[in-house]
């Protein structure tokens, strides 16, 4: 081998161990603010998209492909002085093995995003104290998205991160800002990361490991194994909605999952869905409609 290939292949490697983790979508809506200065909010957008896409998260090595494709729409619903009031759509998605399909991953809106935002302001994430609820909620989801993909792609492997985020939370508390406590509602960052790291949910992340990896990622080889073991993922569900029903949790995976489930039981060979069909109705009758529909 000669010298020339051995450095290429060295600056390849360092490449990969450095390369970032995030590939994010960033999208600021303030169609609702009348605001003469415009120029912010477009600055606003580019310094998120740099926090999360240029910033290094974990430690682990990453390819290109192996980033994570996800969304960050932040619709401003009020802006005053230096106080904005917004919604928080997060987005996210994995590739399926042998296949040119993303699969969704989390779905989840937060209502409960109020922040303050100077044009030009340091980006910089303080992992040791709180100085920032908009750098807080993007940290928070991201380690929270990094950690979903994780669970999806080996078991319980997204434990790490969600510790990390965790970690946030636990700085956010106590400064003014909702989303972070116990009482501020069901539908919270506080209740998502309490509960992901619940060995009380662990049927949850369990779902998620047998829905993608045993489940999506062979389609391609055995559609008809595959489907089957996606099925068995929403028993792992109904065990845990047995000691936790309604659960936010649940929610958040039908939300994100429910026009794939569908799809995936419309198309291919056929199984038995007499069983997984009730379980489905018992489990998001939100989306019986959905359910009705399906044909094998």
């Amino acid at each position: 081998m000669t010298k020339k290939l051995i450095f290429t292949l060295f600056i390849l490697s360092q490449f990969t161990v450095v390369a970032q983790e995030m590939n994010c979508y960033v999208e600021i809506n303030f169609n609702e603010v009348k605001q003469s200065n415009r120029k912010i909010f477009g600055t606003l957008q580019q310094s998120l998209s740099d926090f999360i896409n240029k910033n290094r998260w974990t430690n682990r090595a990453v390819n290109p492909q192996e980033k994570i494709d996800c969304s960050v729409f932040v619709r401003v619903r009020e802006f005053v002085g230096q106080e904005f009031v917004a919604e928080l759509q997060v987005q996210s998605a994995r590739p399926v093995y042998n296949s040119t399909y993303s699969t969704p991953v989390l779905n989840f809106q937060d209502d409960q995003f109020r922040f303050s935002y100077v044009e030009f302001q340091d980006m910089t994430y303080n992992s040791f104290v709180f100085n920032s609820n908009l750098l807080s909620v993007m940290t928070f989801y991201i380690y929270t998205m990094i950690g979903l993909d994780a669970d999806t792609y080996s078991l319980m492997g997204g434990a790490p991160f969600y510790q990390e985020a965790q970690k946030v939370m636990n700085l956010a508390q106590g400064n003014g800002y909702k989303g972070w406590d116990s009482t501020d509602g069901n539908q919270t960052r506080f209740r998502m990361i309490t509960d992901l790291t619940s060995g009380t949910f662990d049927n949850y992340r369990q779902a998620l490991y047998e829905y993608h990896r045993n489940g999506l990622d062979m389609l391609a080889d055995n559609p008809r194994k595959a489907k089957e073991s996606i099925a068995k993922s929403f028993l792992f569900l109904e065990e845990m909605n047995s000691s936790r029903p309604n659960s936010m949790l649940l929610r958040m995976f039908f939300d994100a999952k429910s026009d794939e489930i569908f799809n995936v039981f419309s198309e291919g060979p056929a199984i038995n869905l007499v069983s997984t069909l009730n379980v489905l109705n018992k489990l998001a009758p939100q989306y019986a409609s959905r359910w009705a529909m399906i044909q094998n």
